[in-house]
Parts: C-alpha cells; structure tokens; sequence
C-alpha cells in the first residue's frame, strides 16, 4: 500500500495535504541530488556503514539504475531517502528533492509530506505490499484521499483511470477485486497504479520484476517505460537483473560493500566497465547462447515476435493439440534413442495427469494434462513455461507430494502413480529422490543448526548416525565448497547463497539417483547465482545423478540443460535438444518466450524491444 510507507505513530493524513513539490516537470530537469549521503545501523552497540558517501542525481524522464549483490546497500541507501529504516540506523548527508532539503533539522516532517504525494515507492512483492483484506479499488482510493482534498466519487474515478493507465484489461473488475484475486503481474500492474496516483516527481522500483515470468517482466518494463515517457517522472530502479537494467536504465550506478564505484551511461557501462568488480558482474550474468554452439541471436527474432503477437494466445483447437502430440511423441522417440546408452530412465511420465484435490468449496484443479517426459541417468533436463503452466507440479508428483490421476509416473523403475501418499514403498522411492527448493530461507529450520539440518535426512534414513553421521555432514560441506565450520550456525547467519548450497548439500545427503531443482537459483544475485550454478554443475558431472530442473530463466537453462520441455498451460507444447528449443523452436508459445528474455545489451535490447512494439501495433499475427 502506498501509505505502508510511513512509520508507526504517523498520523492518518499528511500535513500537506494536496500540496506538490513543484508544477509539472521538464524533460531533463534535476529532480533528485544526492550528496555524500552515508547510512549506519547501530548493531551490538557498534555502527555498521551500509553506504558510504554517496553522490548522485537522477533527471526528470531518466532512469538510474543502482545495482550491486544484496548487502552491497542499494536499498538501504534508496529508503534512506524516505526515512523508512529502521530506528536503529543513522543518516547523513544532502538529499534535495527539486531544490528542497530533506535532510535538515525538520527530516521527519519534510520526508513525510513528500512521501506518497512526490516521491512513490513500487516494491518487489506486490503480493506483501498491498492489504489482502482491502480491495485493490479501496487501496487506491484510500492513497489519493490521503494526499488530495477530493470526494470519494472523484477518487473512485480516478483509481479506475490509473488501472486502466497500467493496461489491466477489465479495470472496473480490478477496483473490485482483491489481491489474491489476481496474478502476478496484474497484482504488480495495480501497486504501479497505486503508487502513480498522485503523479509523483521520482518513484523509486525495488527489484519491480524479481518475482516475475519473463513475458510478464516484458509488459511491466513496456509499461515504467512508456509511464516514465508520459509522466516525465524521474525513476530510481533498484535491481540485480542486468537484463532489465539494459531494457530500461539511461544511467547506472554500481555499488559494492556501500561505495558507489562507477557510475556511467548505459551503454558506457555494459560496453567500456572500467572497475573490476563492474567487469565480475557482467561477467557473471547469463545469457542465451552461452549453453550451445550458436548464439541467440541465430534465432530468427522477426518470425518469432510476428508469431508471438497472435492467435497462440487463444485456446487451441483439437486438431493442433493432435498435431503437438504427435510432435512431443516424435521428440521422445529421438530423445530415447539418443540416450539409448544410457539405461533405464530415472523419471518417465507417460500421459500424466496431475489434479490438486476438492478443498471445501473450491473445485478438483487438474493442473497437468498428457504430459510425457523422460529423464535418464547423467541427463540434465530443463521444464520451463510461465507461472501456472505445470512445471512445479510435476516437480512435486515427481517426489511423490502430489496424486497422479491419470497415466504412468515410474521413479527408478518404480510406479508411483498408485501408491498412497505415506506408504512404505514411497518412502523408500524418495530417498533416491533429492529436492532442491526456490526459497532457501523458508525451506531450512530457522531452529536447527545447519549440520543438523544437512545430517538429519541421513538420521531419519537409518544411513549414519553418531561420528559416522558428522563425517558425512563433514565431506557435503565439502562438496558444497562451505567451511566445516558453518556446520554450527543458523540460517539467519548465512548468506542467501550459502543457505542454497546448504540446500544442495541435503538433497544430496542420501545420494540420489535424481535431483528435483525447483527455481534454485531465482532468489540469488547474478554473481552468487553464477556460483550456485556452477557448483551444480560440477557436482552433477561428478556425482552422475539425473535432474529434472524447473525454472522460468532461458538463460539458466541453456547454461545447465541437455534436453528441454517447454509448458503452457498444463501440457507439454514443445520438447528437444538444448540447441532445437532455444536456437530454432518451432512452437510459437515457445518464440514467445525467447523474445521475451531481456538481453544484458542496451543496443540489442532495444532494437528487440522497438521490433516486438512494432509488430505489435501493425496487428501481425
């Protein structure tokens, strides 16, 4: 919510109510001065620096982006701006926010009359930052009555031409409806409409597109764009994803340990990066083509936008479901005979279906129809589509956590799919079964040390016990490149890198044949997430085990994949060899997402950008 921005106690309404700053911008004028801004938070009696001594401006109608590993103080800084730390933290400096001081002796005054009205903040999970128990239509309304002396019927008005500014497409159905009421990207859709409703002078995006499929991500940086060019607000954007930094930064600022150490253009800064740390970074994102012996760029990105525009969108009709079909079952013909030499398969769906059962008045779900996927020893295979399209859930029934309602799933040679949920048989099955979870911090005990954490599917199992048992914890500590040492801290102690080895480290804790990878990596930093990367890699080249890796990143994918399934909507649309899905897919969903992923190049990325624009408003389909 917009006015979650203050802090306890605050008043009900702003003291300004209705007053701005200034008049409407210029393009190109100065909106925002930092100098020699400096954040400490006071910790065991200690002052720790977050950020140090910087100096920055951001223009009306300019994007910077800040960007840095988590701890490196870009978020710290940026809220310092609004005073929403913590009481334990200490700020200094110079921020003026078109020519009016915000950090003089009346700080919280001045921050709180510009907060909401001319400074907005959208946040990385929408889902957090908007009430659940308001509708999205009260919560906007609720925003603009808190900062304009207007009647409820004109905030009304107004809240609906905001959600139909963001392009949801029933905004009358949005104002009514709640936050779990819609999707990812409508939910981040209404928070922008929210934060954009008293025409602020700079908003300030903290990873706005994290969480976010890369088709969603496309449509919510197509809409700051076009907002930021309508509204001429200037933007601070927070984020670690070079691709959106390329797609949308005019200028950039890198952070490291709470310096700023460069700062540049776009351009100068992907191109001509003149700190080491800078080069490191760029170094560590992944993009597509580094996986195979083409690049990306081979892909015929004209044909695939022209068909990504269209009918694909539509429910597809009997006939090409057929045609799919015989498609998939022609791909795992091949699949099987290329990975003949390999044995049995570790993981084989034959048209599965997966339902989420009746709960009280909410309806059977089947969330996964006729899918066919096979996994064989050593073999690494990527299933990827956008949220809701199935690829968790087979993750899950792959583990055994969900029923199959129809077909075969076999785990090592074992059927599965008529086995009740807690019997012995299924036991033993998942311990040659491995899971690796999206959120390292809500799938670890916040209680338990992380050797016990490591050990305990070890205990459980009857493997080891005793200095047998802190041996082994010993050797995946090891395998997992952590210090022995870490074996006696909690998880609040790591790092969300460390806590995902630690992760790694337990699935492989009973040496399973195969390894469920469920968004490993999406919650991780570009640079850490290329080390979790490759420490996966060469663990499964030394270990052998098979993996069946869920994600939306292409990029990932490409790096780790053998063989690739793509998922829309509960089916399998599209299979095959790492090169024929990402280097020529033949599935216009498919080509869809390809022209989607951003590309860490600004040039690059805005010819793609300016393509699928124009495609789009010439109607090819």
């Amino acid at each position: 919510m917009a006015e979650n921005l203050g802090t306890a106690g605050e008043p009900r309404r702003s003291r300004n109510k209705g007053e701005k700053v200034a008049a409407d911008l210029v393009k190109g004028q100065k909106v925002l001065e930092v100098n020699d801004l400096s954040v400490d938070f006071g910790v065991e009696k200690e002052w720790v620096p977050a950020a140090i001594g910087l100096n920055y401006e951001v223009k009306a109608g300019e994007v910077l982006a800040i960007v840095g590993e988590s701890g490196s103080g870009k978020s710290a800084s940026s809220m310092a701006l609004l005073g929403l730390l913590p009481s334990n933290s200490r700020v200094s400096g110079s921020v003026k926010l078109m020519g009016r001081e915000l950090m003089g002796k009346d700080r919280v005054a001045a921050t709180r009359s510009v907060r909401g009205n001319d400074v907005a903040v959208i946040f990385q999970e929408p889902m957090t930052a908007l009430n659940p128990v308001y509708t999205i239509g009260n919560q906007i309304v609720e925003t603009i009555r808190l900062h304009s002396a207007v009647s409820p019927d004109e905030a009304k008005a107004k809240a609906i031409k905001m959600l139909e500014l963001v392009e949801l497409p029933d905004p009358v159905k949005a104002f009514k409806s709640y936050p779990h009421q819609l999707s990812g990207g409508q939910r981040q859709r209404a928070m922008i409409a929210q934060s954009l409703s008293c025409d602020p002078k700079l908003l300030i995006a903290d990873e706005p597109t994290t969480a976010l499929d890369v088709t969603v991500q496309a449509e919510i940086l197509d809409l700051m764009r076009h907002l930021k060019d309508k509204l001429n607000s200037a933007v601070i954007l927070i984020t670690h994803d070079m691709g959106v930094v390329a797609d949308l930064a005019d200028r950039i600022a890198v952070m490291r340990r709470g310096l700023i150490v460069e700062t540049g253009s776009a351009e100068e800064i992907f191109h001509r990066p003149q700190h080491p740390y800078t080069q490191a970074l760029l170094a560590a994102v992944p993009h597509l083509g580094q996986g195979g012996e083409g690049d990306a760029d081979d892909v015929d990105i004209t044909a695939a936008l022209a068909a990504a525009t269209g009918a694909e969108l539509e429910a597809v009709d009997a006939a090409e479901l057929a045609a799919r079909e015989r498609e998939n079952e022609r791909a795992l013909a091949s699949h099987a005979a290329a990975a003949a030499g390999r044995g049995e398969p570790v993981l084989s769906l034959e048209n599965v279906a997966i339902e989420y059962p009746k709960q009280g008045r909410v309806a059977a779900f089947r969330a996964v129809e006729g899918a066919n996927l096979t996994v064989y020893p050593g073999q690494v295979v990527g299933l990827v589509g956008e949220s809701g399209s199935g690829k968790t859930t087979i993750g899950r029934a792959a583990v055994g956590l969900l029923p199959v309602a129809e077909g075969s799933l076999m785990v090592t040679g074992r059927e599965i799919s008529n086995l009740k949920k807690n019997s012995k048989e299924l036991h033993e099955i998942r311990r040659s079964v491995g899971m690796v979870f999206q959120d390292p911090s809500s799938s670890l005990n916040p209680r338990l040390p992380i050797g016990e954490s490591i050990g305990e599917p070890m205990f459980l199992a009857g493997v080891a016990k005793g200095a047998e048992l802190q041996k082994k914890v010993e050797v995946l500590l090891d395998q997992v490149e952590l210090p022995r040492g870490y074996r006696n801290r909690y998880p609040h102690e790591l790092s969300g890198g460390q806590k995902q080895r630690v992760g790694i480290a337990r699935a492989l804790s009973l040496k399973p044949k195969l390894m469920v990878a469920d968004e490993p990596t999406s919650a991780l930093d570009v640079s850490v997430q290329a080390k979790v990367l490759e420490l996966f890699q060469a663990l499964q080249k030394e270990l052998g085990f098979a993996c069946l890796f869920v994600t939306h990143d292409l990029a990932v994918i490409d790096v780790l994949a053998d063989y690739i399934c793509v998922m829309q909507r509960g089916r399998i649309v599209e299979q095959g060899s790492r090169d024929a899905i990402l280097r020529n897919p033949q599935e216009a969903y498919t080509q869809r997402l390809l022209a989607a992923v951003p590309l860490p190049d600004p040039e690059k990325q805005r010819e793609r950008r300016e393509l699928r624009e124009l495609l789009a408003t010439s109607g090819i389909d």
